[in-house]
């Protein structure tokens, strides 16, 4: 390639070399030797490399994990749960670190012998000298130096993968091996191990279970006796609370058939009375008896046939004989006697009945007494019915907890074998020889590696002409010349790079002369505010005093103040600086800075409140401030306030303190206050600030200049 003239016509001049496509073609196919020769030859070495790699074959079983307890057998309050065993996403993946622990790979290891051959054990046919030095410098583990039984599992791992299915219940497991039949055994027996062990989980959780209830149970069969035997004693020690046949106490059953018999009695005596008082009043008002008590009595029975006969003579004798006849006064007079002696005999029935109301009144306050009687003593019995209740209940609890005890003791050694334990899970998919290779991928790496040789190599040539190429307006264009001159020609570099120095210093003639940058320029304390507030990175502040003897603690305290309307702040302030700070501090007798870096205070004694603001102090105590910032834990005492507080602003005293660097370890950015110091005291001041360490230095001036001096 060659640098045109500025001044030379023709296409492109003062172009962008880079964006030139045409030159960076020319350019390619120009050194395309450079790179096609290590792409091929990289392609041809990874082609070699991976027909030498032994291949090994992956063969792949799936299992799926599910409840597979049968209802049949499931205990009777568990039948009628219909998601009882609902796998979960995490419980699946447990399962598949349960694949992979160690017993499940020792049980495989000693079903197949795995420990028996070289591939899983390098060292039964020796160490290779490659292995044998990375392993004594111990970029790899040393085979030698590990167990037999490491070695065995360390291949076991190695080769085998196993992964949970996402979005589904099944597991894959994965094995890699040199023997393409070998891999598919492993996988196999890796998920009947599996299995065997999940199913004898299940066994020793029944055998466990059947001799923790069997023993559960042998006490409680005691504590069952006891508590029922303690309930029959009371039973009858009390007496009243004896069962009768109605599982009824005695004293309810006897309240109980006096209370039947007072209300017979009380039936009974109305009856009798109601009875009693009809019959009077048929009396008394002349009215026939015609109560059915009275017309069942034989004796009125016959009387009230004899008169009624003695009426049918009169009636039939008074048609033939007057009133006077003696046979019709005989009549009349037999009939007379009879409704006597009928007014007798109800009169005699009334007070039959009466005397059985008083009879039945009789009975019915005997009964009433003897109620009374029974009321009482049912009142006394209510205490030891409570007790034996008590007593009758932990009977009861104690009985059933026995009872679901041997429940679940006949369920636990219904599943104590194998047989009745099925495993959570089954093979759904059985590991099968495979024919193809899946290690190496001969085509994709071979593609790969050439590809990215390729590409390796595009970059590398366009970078160095890229990087060779001249800064200035000058153009890049391919070379016209009939003869062309060989790259490495060293008479074509030194005249393009004598034609390069020409144009540029032409540029920088015609470039107009720039001003020199100001040495600094002060801002005033609201242009620092604002600057501070709006660059959220400076957390850490340390406020200075240009002069020797100038006292920045008030500087300082004005413009935390300041900083504290918008934000959290805390004021330090170092030796000899803190004057304003104990003026302002509500406790001026705190012990400050240094009470933290004697370990003899903590936070809550030394930092204090602003009087006039929402601003924290920290006064700088009796010891000065070199060895404070020195002191063991002090710079994470300043993270401490940091992570705490939006700004924590340092009084840090003028700049020529000994301990400028600490400062600025702990306070990288500083304000310099001016006064009315000249320019050049102002920059000396600044510069020392700069040396120390500090990655910015604002100066504050006495005057409100309308820039902010930054320098980093």
């Amino acid at each position: 390639m060659s640098f045109a003239s500025p001044s030379a016509p023709g296409r492109g001049q003062f172009s962008d070399p880079e964006s030139d496509l045409s030159a960076l073609g020319t350019t390619l196919w120009r050194k395309r030797w450079r790179i096609l020769r290590p792409t091929i030859l990289v392609g041809l070495l990874t082609l070699v490399a991976v027909q030498l790699i032994t291949p090994r074959y992956q063969s792949e079983t799936r299992v799926l994990v599910e409840a597979r307890d049968n209802v049949y057998l499931r205990p009777d309050a568990d039948k009628d749960t219909i998601d009882r065993n609902v796998v979960d996403q995490e419980a699946v993946t447990s399962q598949a670190q349960v694949i992979m622990s160690r017993e499940v790979a020792n049980q495989v290891i000693a079903r197949l012998k795995l420990n028996q051959l070289p591939e899983f054990d390098a060292a039964l046919e020796g160490v290779s000298p490659v292995k044998a030095v990375l392993g004594s410098l111990g970029i790899i583990k040393n085979p030698l130096s590990m167990t037999p039984q490491e070695r065995v599992l360390e291949a076991y791992y190695d080769r085998l993968t196993v992964y949970p299915v996402e979005k589904s219940r099944v597991i894959v497991i994965d094995f890699v091996s040199e023997n393409p039949e070998l891999a598919a055994k492993v996988a196999n027996a890796v998920a009947d191990a599996y299995l065997q062990q999940q199913q004898k989980t299940k066994q020793e959780q029944a055998q466990t279970a059947s001799q923790v209830l069997a023993g559960q149970i042998d006490t409680l069969r005691k504590k069952v006796v006891e508590a029922e035997a303690r309930v029959e004693a009371y039973r009858a020690k009390s007496g009243g609370l004896l069962v009768g046949p109605n599982n009824t106490t005695l004293s309810a059953q006897q309240l109980a058939d006096v209370n039947a018999q007072l209300a017979a009695a009380r039936a009974m005596k109305a009856d009798a009375e109601a009875k009693a008082r009809l019959i009077r009043d048929m009396l008394k008002s002349g009215q026939p008896i015609e109560a059915s008590d009275v017309l069942n009595s034989e004796l009125l029975r016959r009387l009230s046939e004899q008169r009624v006969t003695l009426r049918a003579q009169l009636a039939e004798q008074s048609s033939s004989l007057l009133d006077n006849h003696p046979r019709i006064k005989e009549l009349k007079a037999q009939i007379a006697d009879l409704d006597h002696q009928i007014q007798n005999e109800a009169a005699t029935m009334a007070r039959s009945f009466e005397n059985d109301a008083k009879i039945a009144g009789a009975r019915l306050d005997t009964l009433t007494a003897t109620l009374d009687q029974l009321k009482d003593q049912a009142a006394a019995t209510n205490v030891d019915d409570v007790q034996l209740r008590e007593l009758e209940r932990d009977a009861k609890s104690q009985r059933d907890l026995l009872e679901s005890y041997l429940a679940k003791y006949r369920e636990a050694t219904a599943r104590d074998t194998l047989s009745s334990s099925p495993a959570d899970s089954r093979v759904i998919s059985r590991a099968t020889v495979s024919n193809i290779p899946s290690y190496p991928k001969k085509v994709p790496a071979v593609l790969i590696a050439t590809l990215t040789t390729l590409i390796v190599g595009i970059g590398f040539v366009l970078t160095r002409e890229l990087l060779a190429a001249p800064m200035g307006g000058v153009a890049v264009a391919p070379q016209r010349d009939p003869a062309p001159v060989p790259d490495d020609a060293p008479a074509a570099s030194e005249v393009a790079r004598s034609r390069v120095g020409a144009v540029l210093n032409a540029l920088r003639r015609k470039a107009p002369p720039q001003p020199e940058p100001p040495a600094f320029a002060a801002g005033s304390l609201d242009d620092i505010l604002r600057d501070i507030e709006s660059d959220g990175g400076i957390h850490r502040i340390a406020v200075f005093g240009a002069a020797g003897g100038m006292d920045a603690s008030w500087t300082a305290l004005k413009f935390a103040r300041a900083l504290a309307a918008h934000c959290r702040v805390v004021l330090v302030g170092l030796g000899g600086t803190d004057a304003a700070i104990r003026a302002a501090s509500n406790d001026p007798s705190a012990s400050g800075l240094s009470g933290l870096a004697d370990r003899t205070a903590s936070f809550r004694d030394v930092i204090t409140k602003d009087r006039q603001s929402s601003l924290h102090l920290i006064a700088a105590g009796q010891s000065p401030s070199d060895r404070v910032l020195v002191a063991p834990g002090m710079a994470t005492n300043f993270d401490a306030l940091a992570r705490g507080y939006d700004r924590v602003i340092v009084a840090a005293g003028a700049t020529t303190g000994p301990a400028l660097e600490a400062i600025a370890a702990v306070a990288p950015y500083a304000i310099l206050a001016a006064g009315t110091l000249t320019d050049a005291g102002t920059a000396a001041a600044r510069e020392r600030l700069h040396n120390a360490g500090f990655a910015e230095v604002t100066v504050l001036g006495s005057e409100a200049p309308a820039e902010t001096a930054a320098a980093a």
